[in-house]
C-alpha cells in the first residue's frame, strides 16, 4: 500500500498509514478541537485518495477532540474513525 501522500496528489504534509489490504488512514494529531471546516479537508482528502484508488476504504486516526458536526459529516462520507491516545 502505498502512504507517500504525493503519490495521491496531496501535500507532503499529510500523513498517511497503511492499515492493511486496501485500507488507508489518514492520520491528524492536533491539541485543539477538530471542526466541521477540517472534517471538510479530510473529506477532500478521502476524494482524492479514492480518485486514484476507488477500492480504498479511508480511517480518519485523531484524538477524541472532535466535534459532533465533524463526526456526522465523516459518517455521510462513509470515513471511518479511529482514535488515539496522546
Amino acid at each position: 500500500m502505498e502512504t507517500n501522500p504525493t503519490y495521491y496528489g496531496l501535500p507532503p504534509r499529510v500523513q498517511l498509514e497503511a492499515l492493511g489490504d486496501n485500507r488507508l488512514g489518514i492520520r491528524k494529531v492536533i491539541k485543539s478541537r477538530i471542526i466541521r471546516k477540517d472534517a471538510e479537508k479530510i473529506v477532500e482528502m478521502a476524494r482524492q485518495l479514492k480518485s486514484v484508488n476507488p477500492e480504498l476504504e479511508i480511517t480518519f486516526i485523531c484524538t477524541r477532540n472532535i466535534c459532533s458536526k465533524s463526526l456526522a459529516l465523516l459518517h455521510e462520507e462513509h470515513i471511518n474513525i479511529s482514535y488515539m491516545e496522546v
